[in-house]
């Protein structure tokens, strides 16, 4: 069985004490492979480590994550294009709108969005979204900048059966993760009506781990207890849901 971690962030401090021995408990279940997003500048060569650690298994994505979008938001921006021009990414994320945190930077958000996006299709790229309490927001941009050549992930989808079919009918797959599993999750009451040619895998790790793990740090071993719950919604054996869902991940990554 091989399943794909389509969101995790290897690279993060919180694995600094044992990065070596967590990846090797994901690969030794069967998680080969690991995409890695990226947040600002200060993490990029964090990230270039971690893919020359791990050459077969680690695919790097780039970009700005909203909640970085600050003042200095052109030079970041002016950042992931300078990566972009030096080598190959699989896909330019994590990008979108957070207006959980702090909604004093939104119009750079979206301008952050929209010049990722565009940049996306310039390299031929899928993009990875993180929407946070900004569906609105970011279903109006998609509505703008739809098109064949815009496609993606939404990254740890958490919203309603309709917001799921919008997002579909933009070219998004859904990342599921830990919260499919939580009791006061939600998607789990309707991931059933999603036919699973629409659904990635993702821990988000170090965040949002599953059940029984929740509120402890996440990694992407823990990708098994989605499975598992995706096995019970759907009615079908983990093999077919890591088959499956690991098929997605390459359609996307063109892997």
């Amino acid at each position: 069985m091989i399943l794909t971690d389509t969101h995790t962030h290897l690279y993060s401090e919180a694995f600094d004490a044992d990065r070596k021995e967590m990846i090797q408990r994901a690969l030794t279940i069967g998680i080969k492979r690991f995409f890695i997003p990226a947040i600002d500048s200060s993490y990029t060569q964090s990230m270039y480590t971690l893919e020359a650690h791990y050459p077969d298994n680690v695919f790097l994505m780039m970009g700005l994550h909203p909640t970085h979008v600050k003042a200095n938001y052109l030079e970041e921006l002016a950042h992931v294009t300078a990566q972009f021009e030096k080598r190959n990414f699989y896909a330019v994320g994590e990008i979108g709108i957070d207006l959980y945190w702090d909604k004093s930077f939104l119009p750079q958000q979206q301008e952050a969005f929209v010049y990722q996006i565009r940049l996306a299709k310039q390299y031929g790229l899928p993009i990875v979204i993180h929407s946070r309490e900004s569906f609105d927001e970011i279903f109006e941009i998609l509505e703008q900048e739809k098109g064949e050549d815009l496609y993606g992930i939404f990254h740890c989808f958490t919203g309603t059966l309709e917001q799921a079919r919008q997002a579909i009918d933009y070219n998004m797959k859904l990342g599921i993760g830990g919260v499919v599993t939580f009791k006061n999750g939600k998607i789990d009451q309707f991931l059933h009506k999603i036919d699973l040619r629409y659904i990635v895998l993702e821990t988000d790790a170090p965040y949002l781990a599953p059940a029984p793990y929740r509120g402890k740090r996440n990694e992407s071993a823990y990708l098994k207890h989605v499975v598992d719950k995706l096995s019970n919604i759907y009615d079908k054996e983990v093999v077919e849901i890591a088959e499956i869902t690991t098929r997605n991940a390459q359609e996307i990554f063109g892997i």
